[in-house]
């Protein structure tokens, strides 16, 4: 046994099932998967941080975002037409390209955080101590929120940062009508904010997925396919604009992107807000099935 479960069994084995008796009935229950939080959340914390695969995996997020968005920026140049019209191009959504990038490594931490237990069987130690089911996958998924909120952060100022040192040199200067990248601007905090909760919605989507399905390679697969495959799929098969409108609304990632523009609102296929909560539901969608099935199923 690693030295991550050895300290996550000690912290579980600590607090126990008796610590969190609760009356009989719906209302003892809710009591019951409340007490037992903050002695699931410390397990699920230790757990995670004695993981040597967690810490790389944050960095991953955060260099691949940074990386890939610095290349869009650095590969895109700002060449105004013989007409005389200016580029059409929205920074803030080009400096934040690594996000389609850095979303994969947060599907794979999210996913390896619940899986991970089922390949090495320390899930029946975890739901023999807690047997507040809910509760452990309620608290697995805050503290990989958590983390990915942190990841996230610095993913998306340094993307911005990357882009306002490298898009003036291409072309978009304050001359051009393209001033630089600023959190003051208030369209481009709102796609660096909506950009966190993006990947931390991804997390929390992933981890349902990995809750209901158990298997690593599978829950990753999953998770990665219905991110990537449906925006592939109607691009080179849908051809009638309106279904291609609307599907594009109801899809998570081309949904959850739009939080990114800040140009050409009226041309999107759902305003930003509304496709960040597309794909919120999304989220809300695979936990509850992740839950129902972890409490149906044995260990």
């Amino acid at each position: 046994m690693s030295h991550a479960q050895t300290a996550a069994q000690a912290e579980l084995l600590t607090a126990g099932p008796s610590a969190h008796a609760a009356p009989p009935g719906r209302w003892g229950a809710l009591h019951g998967e409340w007490t037992a939080m903050p002695d699931t959340l410390r397990a699920e914390w230790t757990k995670l941080r004695t993981v040597p695969g967690t810490a790389w995996l944050l960095i991953a997020v955060v260099t691949l975002t940074v990386a890939m968005g610095a290349a869009a920026a650095a590969a895109t140049k700002c060449t105004p037409s013989l007409t005389g019209s200016p580029c059409s191009v929205d920074t803030t959504k080009l400096s934040l390209t690594g996000i389609y990038l850095g979303q994969a490594a947060v599907a794979v931490l999210a996913v390896l955080a619940v899986s991970n237990e089922y390949s090495t069987g320390m899930i029946r130690v975890t739901l023999a101590a807690m047997p507040r089911r809910l509760a452990v996958l309620a608290a697995k998924g805050a503290i990989v929120g958590a983390l990915v909120l942190m990841a996230g952060t610095v993913a998306v100022a340094g993307s911005l940062l990357a882009g306002r040192l490298i898009l003036p040199g291409n072309g978009f200067t304050v001359a051009s009508g393209f001033p630089a990248l600023s959190l003051a601007h208030g369209p481009t905090l709102r796609a660096a904010c909506g950009s966190v909760l993006y990947l931390t919605l991804i997390a929390l989507f992933s981890v349902g997925i990995a809750a209901a399905v158990r298997d690593s390679a599978v829950s990753i697969g999953l998770s990665l396919g219905v991110l990537y495959l449906p925006p592939i799929l109607i691009a080179t098969t849908v051809t009638n604009p309106v279904w291609l409108h609307r599907l594009e609304r109801y899809t998570p990632m081309s949904a959850g992107l739009t939080i990114q523009a800040t140009t050409g609102l009226r041309s999107l296929a759902i305003t930003p807000w509304a496709g960040l909560g597309v794909l919120a539901v999304w989220a809300a969608g695979t936990l509850l099935v992740g839950g129902f099935l972890l409490r149906l199923r044995d260990a």
